[in-house]
């Protein structure tokens, strides 16, 4: 099965590879920043299948985001679903950005960003995996490095994620580990247009990304694929659909396999 598995990921990468790209990506954030003064409004749809049952699990995560300069951005998020059997509220958080690094040449650049997430949350805590982004209360920080190639992105992200207890006497359990090291490989291409004619254009990008989370405590890991679609319009509107696969893992998750559905527009020059 892992042959397989690792098939899989070779064929997207060399779909990958024939294509042009851009740098955005689905599964995690580039190191650079939205435009200074901008507003930005993201909504991230999540249907993940559970692994034990044929439920479906839906989460919500919409998130206000905010480029004060060209170095920092800050976004504020909410977290719901109906893991507890109706659709509620389970918490929120706040993520930040600082790009420190940048060294800019015709049709290319590299870029290192800083970024911390803290979070807060009321769900029942079900699963060894730790994902302060919608899951444990918590915080994580860590460092993005992107390279722009003309039309192709490469990523790699890197951060450590400690987890705590989560709200309303959902206690994390003393058996658990409650720390990881975290880190997600990003590769996109533009596949439309061919040619740039002006920014009103629509874009079409397709990349994969390999997340994976490894628990010094126990020896315990995951990794995963996730192959994704984007269509970007106007040079504003953004459409993400992706869909992450796990390949292997020897820890307890709830539902690592699913579909993500993203929409945001952003508001340039408002603040």
């Amino acid at each position: 099965m892992l042959r397989y598995k690792l098939f899989f990921v070779l064929l997207v990468c060399c779909i990958a590879q024939h294509s042009l790209a851009q740098e955005l990506f689905v599964y995690s954030e580039p190191a650079s920043n939205m435009p200074k003064k901008s507003v930005g409004v993201r909504m991230t749809n999540w249907l993940m299948e559970e692994s034990a049952s044929n439920r479906q699990d839906y989460h919500l995560i919409p998130e206000l985001m905010w480029g004060a300069n060209k170095h920092l951005m800050l976004h504020t998020e909410a977290f719901l679903s109906n893991k507890d059997g109706a659709f509620s509220f389970e918490g929120a958080g706040v993520y930040l950005k600082y790009r420190f690094f940048s060294t800019d040449k015709v049709h290319r650049h590299f870029r290192m960003a800083a970024f911390a997430r803290a979070t807060t949350n009321n769900a029942p805590i079900h699963q060894e995996e730790i994902a302060t982004y919608g899951h444990n209360t918590g915080y994580q920080f860590g460092i993005v490095a992107t390279q722009l190639l003309h039309k192709t992105a490469l990523s790699l992200t890197t951060y450590y994620e400690q987890a705590s207890d989560n709200g309303k006497g959902n206690d994390y359990p003393a058996t658990l580990n409650k720390n990881d090291i975290s880190y997600i490989a990003s590769v996109g291409h533009l596949i439309l247009p061919k040619q740039y004619n002006n920014y009103k254009q629509t874009n079409v990008n397709l990349m994969v990304e390999l997340l994976g989370q490894l628990q010094p405590g126990n020896g315990k890991q995951f990794m995963d694929v996730a192959p994704s679609l984007q269509f970007i319009f106007n040079s504003q509107t953004r459409i993400d659909i992706g869909y992450r696969h796990e390949l292997y893992s020897n820890m307890l998750r709830n539902a690592p396999n699913g579909f993500l559905l993203r929409v945001e527009h952003l508001l340039y020059n408002l603040i």
